[in-house]
């Protein structure tokens, strides 16, 4: 479906509602977040490799994900990316809160498309039942939007953050009192923890070594505090529109970003920071990250209003999913090897580094040439 307005789960810009003003720091951070995904690690990766600067290392270890326990900067962009879902969410939805029946369709639909996108993505038109991976990104963003967004026309606030801290409290306890069936309880290695047990048991197809082998790190049971890092963002886009003063909404935003880190660090010593099991700790200290980021780009582009280089990372935030899923189907590499490739062979060392950089430049092209014609993929 093609329209001229962004959904929750793509834009959180002006909704029909006109008392609702436009936060374009969301779309820009949305798009400096996909960034890293659509090719960002990538080039960086490269071109730290590529520096004889004693840091370059340590910088590009952060480019990669923590093996299991622990946090490093690419642990943060997937739980990003569902705390600015949640953002969006009252600026697109707030007006149904009296009346939530209306809009029961529209959330049930754009829950489905995910969800069916996430499958195309994984291959499920080849019908290997046996090989498909049933749980993944896409799948997540759809589940965590459909719940949070179904919480959200039906709860006050107050009671969504009553069920944000449940969530964290329940999956604590899940996690360290329930027994492992031929295990035991709190065990939270990669083999013996009971996230993975349910995935093993109860989730159909097949679970993939890269996510972590003994459990889908997009899991059945982890995809409960998921649904509680999208709440962090619905937090956030209730603040965004409340009435406090721009500095105010800014600061506010940072303090609860810092308590978030603390109190994540804190609880990380007796329930760990996983980001596959998407723990408890983990979804305060990654939510913490996310509002402080947040709180500098809100600062910088909607009440300083320095918003000339946001540009850049508002055409990819308004486009983010198509280019997700464009990537998946479209070869960018093969584009990039055909028009920057004779460039390539000229750079020596750095001919990867020119192909990494040629396929950004493209997807970016394709995404600016999207934007400026008001082609907005809606999911």
């Amino acid at each position: 479906m093609v329209s001229s307005t962004n959904n929750a789960a793509s834009s959180s810009g002006k909704s029909n509602d006109s008392q609702n003003p436009r936060v374009m720091s969301i779309d820009a951070l949305r798009g400096f977040d996909m960034f890293w995904i659509m090719g960002g690690d990538d080039f960086f990766a490269l071109l730290l490799g590529a520096s004889s600067f004693a840091w370059a290392p340590a910088l590009k270890e952060q480019l990669e994900h923590v093996e299991w326990q622990g946090f490093r900067f690419y642990d943060l962009i997937f739980p990003l990316f569902l705390f600015l879902v949640g953002c969006a969410i009252p600026f697109s939805l707030e007006k149904y809160r009296g009346a939530p029946g209306r809009v029961y369709a529209r959330i049930l639909r754009r829950t489905l498309l995910l969800i069916a996108m996430g499958l195309i993505y994984n291959q499920i038109q080849d019908l290997d039942w046996k090989n498909l991976r049933w749980m993944g990104v896409l799948q997540r963003i759809g589940i965590c939007y459909g719940v949070t967004a179904f919480l959200f026309v039906q709860l006050k606030t107050k009671d969504l953050v009553a069920l944000f801290v449940g969530i964290l409290l329940a999956y604590w306890a899940l996690m360290t009192l329930v027994p492992v069936p031929g295990g035991s309880a709190g065990l939270l290695t990669p083999s013996g923890n009971l996230s993975g047990y349910m995935d093993r048991t109860f989730l159909p197809g097949k679970i993939l070594t890269q996510y972590y082998g003994h459990g889908d790190n997009e899991g059945l049971l982890s995809t409960l505090p998921a649904v509680a890092t999208t709440l962090l963002g619905v937090f956030s886009g209730v603040l965004l529109q409340s009435k406090l003063n721009p500095w105010g909404k800014a600061s506010v935003l940072a303090l609860a970003g810092i308590v978030g880190v603390v109190a994540g660090e804190a609880w990380g010593s007796v329930f760990p920071i996983i980001k596959n099991l998407w723990t408890s700790s983990f979804v305060l200290y990654a939510g913490g990250w996310s509002m402080i980021l947040l709180a500098v780009f809100y600062t910088l582009i909607d009440v300083i209003g320095w918003r000339s280089w946001a540009w850049i990372w508002v055409v990819i935030g308004a486009n983010a999913i198509t280019i997700y899923l464009a990537q998946r189907f479209i070869p960018f590499e093969g584009i990039s090897k055909f028009l920057f490739g004779g460039v390539a062979s000229l750079s020596g060392n750095y001919k990867a580094l020119v192909l990494a950089g040629g396929v950004l430049v493209i997807k970016w092209a394709l995404l600016a040439y999207m934007y400026r014609h008001r082609i907005f993929r809606r999911f």
